[in-house]
């Protein structure tokens, strides 16, 4: 998505934006960040937002670096968070061939590569290489394609919430949502969101030259997927991938 949309979303992001630190019931992402930890070392939140993430980062690590496209959620997380003195707040356009920013020890990455379009999205996996040192970690998570097609399926076979989820009125959109699923876009409230699958992102992450070491499931429930899912509808639920990740050259 471009800055624009951002920009907007800020004031509300928030209420609007689901909340990855809140529904990872496991806390895989927080034990990442602790194993990679030290008060030694400097970490980039990339994509960072409302700054969701620093009270996790900020004490564990020397530095933050807060990166955002936004200069408006730049703005609210400094509002938020003024009590870490160790955090530096740049705004960066991942998916922009001019993005300068320092090299870090560590880096995560919290949905952030959501951009449908196939070029923007290439050029944010390759600024990724910028941010990290060679032989440093980054842990992203991103929306999975599998999650998202498992919710397809289960919605149309027990008939979920059938008003959230009406037949396409005509062949043009029709169309269009398959073009979309095709590359991997899939709708969140009308708007186009990249969803991965596990395969593609071992080859996304190559060709910016980081090897996958480590991939897990960040579950959720039923619930933030349906309004109102049938209660006999446990596991497997929902889920994000969550990449570790090695930075190779």
């Amino acid at each position: 998505m471009e800055r624009n949309y951002w920009e907007k979303m800020a004031p509300s992001y928030g209420d609007e934006i689901f909340d990855v630190l809140a529904h990872d019931r496991k806390a895989l992402i927080r034990s990442v960040i602790t194993r990679y930890a030290g008060k030694n070392k400097t970490v980039m939140d990339i994509g960072c937002a409302i700054g969701k993430w620093l009270p996790v980062l900020a004490p564990a690590f020397k530095k933050v670096v807060a990166v955002d496209i936004s200069a408006k959620n730049l703005e609210i997380a400094a509002s938020l968070y003024p009590q870490y003195k160790n955090v530096e707040y740049l705004r960066a356009d991942m998916s922009g061939k001019k993005s300068k920013l320092p090299l870090c020890d560590f880096g995560i990455c919290i949905n952030a590569i959501l951009t449908p379009v196939v070029k923007d999205r290439n050029i944010f996996f390759q600024s990724l290489q910028a941010c990290v040192k060679k032989g440093g970690r980054i842990v992203i998570t991103v929306p999975s394609l599998e999650s998202w097609l498992l919710t397809s399926l289960l919605q149309q076979q027990y008939g979920i919430d059938k008003k959230l989820f009406p037949p396409e009125k005509n062949a043009k959109q029709a169309i269009r949502k398959w073009n979309n699923i095709r590359r991997g876009n899939a709708d969140i409230d009308d708007v186009p969101h990249k969803h991965y699958l596990k395969e593609e992102l071992h080859h996304l992450l190559l060709d910016a030259g980081f090897i996958a070491e480590e991939f897990q499931k960040i579950e959720y429930d039923w619930d933030t997927e349906f309004n109102r899912p049938p209660k006999g509808l446990k596991k497997p639920g929902p889920w994000d991938w969550m990449i570790v990740a090695k930075r190779s050259r």
